[in-house]
């Protein structure tokens, strides 16, 4: 294990007890050939009571006749299910140069880890698996996806354990781990993207224009539900007034002196990184993806909180029933 696996203990990135009571809801279509504990959106065995409809013999089972239905309208009815599915995610973590960068609480690669860990821990239920995928120096690594919650804590070491950038190594390509995590696995479930979104190979300096790894995200998100978790840090928004300083460029080792004191440069800093910010959430709002912005400098669980409480409200009114259906 890596000396910087060993300064961050894992209860610290993976505070299952201040997440208890907190449920990310899955509000998309699951895949499985197991009963799970996830509320799916179509009828089929389950114990969470879906809308009634009228009652066709020889079809249907009488034991499942809705007698109190059946009393207000005289005419026999049944009640569906909805289905109770298995989840299975899949993590895709950004562990490249540009997360081995942190001015704040702790360095973005932590908190992608913790990410990871928080996303674990609200979804996880009976029968699931979690599974993951690793970006670091230009290549994609595998764990394959187990259930239970001891495969998940390993799934975390792991990733603490992931040895750090030395010297110049490949670029990181957005674009390609994400069509590979989208073809990869076709069962349908919970896709989670934790980057910091810095693509190298995006050489537009158009605000307006996608970026590359939007349409692979398009079509990650016709399939799964998918959740792209922002991984940010205080100084790449903004630059202090320190002076003339020498910044290395961690993904091609491009060494580059910068006067900050002067307030155009910071001015026109500030100004590419606000675009580049909403040019990531833009992109995100088009391929359909849940956003979720995590910063070094602020309370990640309580802003993670906040996310699941508001993602709740959506999954509720996916799951009402149709205007009209006889409850």
């Amino acid at each position: 294990m890596t000396k910087a696996a060993e300064q961050i203990p894992l209860s610290r990135l993976a505070p299952e007890r201040a997440l208890r009571g907190l449920e990310l809801q899955i509000v998309r279509r699951l895949e499985g050939y197991l009963q799970g504990e996830h509320m799916g959106l179509f009828p089929g065995p389950g114990t969470e009571l879906a809308e009634a409809r009228l009652y066709l013999p020889g079809e249907d089972d009488v034991r499942r006749i809705d007698w109190a239905v059946t009393a207000r309208t005289t005419v026999p009815h049944v009640r569906d299910d909805i289905a109770d599915r298995e989840l299975e995610t899949w993590a895709l973590v950004d562990l490249s140069a540009s997360m081995d960068f942190g001015t704040a609480a702790m360095e973005k690669r932590d908190l992608a880890i913790a990410a990871v860990a928080t996303v674990g821990f609200l979804t996880f239920r009976l029968g699931d698996r979690f599974g993951g995928y690793v970006l670091r120096a230009g290549r994609l690594r595998r764990w394959p996806a187990r259930s239970g919650r001891l495969a998940l804590y390993g799934l975390l070491r792991s990733l603490l354990a992931e040895p750090r950038a030395t010297g110049r190594e490949p670029a990181a390509d957005l674009t390609t781990v994400i069509g590979s995590a989208s073809r990869a696995q076709r069962k349908r479930g919970l896709r989670v993207v934790v980057s910091d979104f810095l693509d190298i190979t995006d050489a537009s300096d158009d605000p307006e224009s996608p970026p590359p790894w939007e349409r692979p995200m398009r079509q990650l998100s016709s399939r799964h539900q998918v959740l792209a978790v922002e991984i940010i840090d205080p100084r790449e928004l903004d630059l202090p007034n320190v002076g003339t300083v020498a910044l290395t460029d961690p993904e091609t080792g491009e060494v580059r002196e910068l006067n900050t004191g002067r307030r155009a440069i910071r001015q026109a800093y500030s100004r590419a990184a606000r675009l580049q910010r909403e040019r990531t959430r833009h992109a995100l709002r088009r391929a359909g993806v849940a956003h979720l912005v995590l910063r070094t400098d602020s309370d990640w669980i309580a802003d993670t909180a906040r996310f699941a409480l508001s993602h709740r409200r959506i999954a509720q009114r996916l799951h009402q029933p149709p205007k009209g259906v006889t409850k």
